[in-house]
């Protein structure tokens, strides 16, 4: 209650710059590729960037020219930046390199702006050829005029039972859900009944345009692969991450592994050699072989300084999203929109 004030501030400054985009005031440009907005009313951890290579995947696929564009959060540089070979996470960012680590042999180009809009002219200079640009995490950035809006909301934490910060976790109000052409709620468990879904799908639609489609999806881990030598998982693991809600992750270590620990780092956290020693120290205290996993954007921060960690057994979690029941449905209504755009 001691926050409300400042929640009830923080909601008019939001709602007058909405408002300054809803009357024309605050210009929106077009561009000419489609473009589709992921992103969501909560501080992070909806399962974005999975989301972002779940699209990249399924417009491949569909032989459609993909590119990416993101803020480039924590990156240590300034401006518009075309990835090329030369970058790290600490250039990019630690989703954009996972984002070019995993498609840039598929000639996905990725590009971070702090200002996205000025990135999107430097995706069509650079790659003319782009039908198809993913703005990631884009939900409140209304600068660049996109075709889908895609809100995402988890959920062990829907938009709809959360609050304005700093009282709660929503950047906006949750009638922002009203600009959403669709809404996908992460993080399902796969056994999400019927009945659950009816019941989130009206609370859903409480808030957004009569019409919004609602679809459900989970996170699926894969097996565990080594950062960077090929030994094998020992039985004990010790499990780290620095991500913004590691709970799903920790809960799935503890459920498929044998796990003495699990250490959470800040989200986008930078890894240095005290980390390192600090992760040492804790396997030594263990008695027999101890490994170490971590999430894949985790691993992404870790692979260009090998000098600190490659002495340390660490494996790494992959991870993509599923739609539940199945992926038919949403790649159907994907290629619905896409066909009625006259840009792709």
């Amino acid at each position: 209650m001691i926050l409300w004030p400042l929640a009830a501030l923080y909601d008019s400054i939001t709602r007058f710059r909405n408002h300054l985009y809803n009357t024309g005031y605050q210009k929106t440009l077009d561009f000419t590729p489609f473009i589709i907005s992921v992103g969501n009313l909560s501080v992070g951890g909806t399962g974005k960037s999975p989301m972002i290579e779940y699209l990249s995947d399924l417009l491949l696929k569909e032989n459609y020219s993909v590119a990416i564009l993101s803020r480039g959060y924590g990156r240590k540089t300034k401006g518009v930046r075309l990835a090329t070979d030369e970058d790290t996470a600490e250039t990019l960012g630690d989703e954009p390199y996972q984002f070019y680590r995993k498609y840039h042999s598929r000639s996905v180009p990725v590009v971070v702006a702090e200002e996205r809009v000025l990135g999107v002219p430097e995706i069509i200079h650079h790659h003319p050829e782009t039908q198809v640009i993913l703005l990631d995490d884009a939900y409140q950035h209304r600068a660049i005029a996109r075709n889908l809006n895609l809100l995402l909301t988890s959920f062990d934490r829907p938009f709809y039972r959360d609050w304005i910060l700093p009282a709660g976790r929503l950047r906006e109000s949750r009638s922002g859900a009203k600009r959403a052409d669709v809404v996908i709620v992460t993080k399902c468990p796969e056994n999400l009944s019927e009945s659950q879904r009816e019941q989130i799908t009206h609370n859903v639609k409480m808030y957004t345009q009569e019409g919004t489609p609602v679809f459900f999806s989970s996170i699926h881990y894969g097996e565990p692969k080594p950062v960077f030598s090929t030994t094998e998982l020992s039985e004990k693991v010790i499990a780290f991450s620095g991500i913004a809600r590691p709970k799903l992750f920790q809960d799935y270590v503890r459920q498929h592994f044998l796990t003495q620990e699990c250490i959470t780092f800040a989200d986008h956290h930078r890894y240095t050699e005290k980390d390192s020693k600090q992760l040492s120290k804790g396997a030594q205290q263990e008695t027999g072989n101890i490994s170490f996993i971590t999430t894949e954007k985790d691993m992404v921060k870790l692979i260009d300084d090998p000098a600190e960690w490659q002495a340390l057994p660490i494996f790494y979690l992959p991870i993509e999203t599923r739609f539940l029941p199945d992926d038919t449905e949403f790649s159907l209504w994907i290629a619905q929109q896409l066909s009625e755009s006259t840009s792709v």
